[in-house]
């Protein structure tokens, strides 16, 4: 029988902290499958004579699965508890990576890289955990959803020079062989934590009740039909994604056009997801004590004024500053909406809803990291794409705004009421 562990009422405890930095360690484990296809791309397209468009599709469709599979793993998490979503991303990992190390072809390596390894294997361990996290915290639910979402991140700081590693001493097939086991085995013991279901927590606003706020679940979240919220949630996500991508998918690109070499755009690149893990930390702890509205309205401008400032300046020292202010500005920004879901909805829709906004999320980063490379190809400079960016950054802005509004008028209007009684 399985022992269930104590909880505090506020979601709070010993072992709530535990889980969290166990679902950090899955999370960054899962994350090898978004980052080792960028490491291998040069030895898959010698391996299988493809061009360096045919050898970027993995990645693409690698990405499109990890975002498509959040909502199915979401589901699967909600109806049987995340350790059985996590399972079955650990057995989806192993089986892609090893699959993948056989493929005697493009076309079925491409299916081992978006089908097991994408849309089965890392998306296990990116919405539903993220969900579970929301589920066991109140007071500290922002910091706490921060800290498990850099596991994102610490994947890209922690598995290319490893990989490389492998790559470099023993091949490419034999490397993604390793992978697959380590993440069976690894995954599959970690996940064990994670059996027991969360406690009946109350809303992510019942935790300031004590200070006089109400709830802000309700069947109509912000007066509107929770479809038409999580519509303009995933639209919203999918607007900043795009804008976000513009600088962490072409500052390497950017820099070799402007003379300074793809060395120099690499480590702008590492500044910005450097940065980024602090501001995911920071921007959890703004939350905590404005809201998720008002922090992901605070990244979104912030966001917006970093992209503005790659228009005017192009010179070596200013883009590392820019790349570094871009990283702080941007991090804390997709964390926001995982816990805005959390605010406005009940914990049995979490894992879905989460993860259909954070499916929306990385659609944006494909779609954003595609659209600047037509735009530039189109006009033949990176300006039109940056202006392409801060366009659809407006659109995310309008967005939160338009909801930031009517939650302010909603909570005078119930404010009004308490007062008349």
């Amino acid at each position: 029988m399985t022992t269930i562990q104590s909880a505090d009422p506020q979601g709070e405890s010993a072992y709530a902290w535990t889980r969290l930095f166990v679902s950090l360690l899955l999370m960054t484990i899962g994350g090898c499958g978004m980052f080792a296809i960028t490491v291998v791309l040069p030895s898959i397209q010698t391996e299988f004579g493809v061009g360096r468009s045919g050898a970027s599709l993995p990645y693409a469709l690698t990405l499109i699965g990890f975002g498509a599979g959040g909502v199915l793993m979401g589901k699967l998490a909600d109806r049987f508890g995340v350790m059985v979503a996590v399972l079955c991303g650990a057995v989806a990992l192993g089986a892609g990576f090893v699959l993948a190390g056989s493929a005697q072809n493009i076309w079925q390596f491409n299916l081992a890289q978006g089908l097991l390894i994408g849309f089965l294997g890392s998306s296990a361990t990116f919405a539903p955990l993220v969900a579970d996290t929301s589920q066991w915290f109140t007071r500290k639910r922002g910091i706490a959803l921060a800290i498990c979402m850099s596991g994102n991140y610490l994947a890209g700081a922690v598995w290319p020079p490893v990989i490389a590693h492998f790559v470099q001493s023993v091949g490419w097939r034999q490397t993604y062989v390793g992978i697959g086991y380590f993440c069976v085995l690894s995954m599959a013991t970690l996940a064990w934590v994670l059996r027991t279901r969360p406690p009946a927590l109350q809303p992510a606003a019942a935790a300031g009740s004590a200070k006089g706020k109400t709830s802000m679940v309700s069947k109509l979240p912000l007066g509107l039909n929770p479809n038409v919220l999580t519509a303009l949630l995933c639209l919203a996500g999918l607007s900043c994604c795009v804008a976000m991508s513009m600088p962490q998918v072409h500052i390497v690109a950017y820099c070799s056009d402007l003379g300074y070499g793809a060395a120099r755009g690499a480590q702008m690149l590492s500044l910005m997801l450097a940065t980024g893990i602090v501001s995911r930390l920071v921007s959890g702890w703004i939350s905590d004590h404005l809201g998720g509205l008002k922090t992901l309205l605070l990244g979104s401008a912030l966001q917006m004024f970093a992209l503005v400032l790659f228009l005017p300046f192009d010179g070596l020292v200013p883009l590392y500053v820019i790349s570094a202010m871009f990283g702080l500005f941007q991090g804390g920004i997709v964390p926001c909406y995982a816990l805005i879901v959390r605010e406005y909805f009940t914990a049995t829709q979490a894992g879905t809803r989460v993860g259909t906004v954070l499916m929306a999320t990385l659609f944006g980063m494909a779609l954003g990291g595609w659209m600047s490379g037509a735009i530039f190809d189109f006009s033949g400079s990176y300006r039109a794409a940056f202006l392409n960016g801060i366009a659809f950054n407006a659109l995310n802005l309008a967005i939160v705004l338009l909801l930031l509004r009517r939650s302010l008028h909603l909570k005078a209007e119930a404010g009004t009421k308490l007062s008349h009684h």
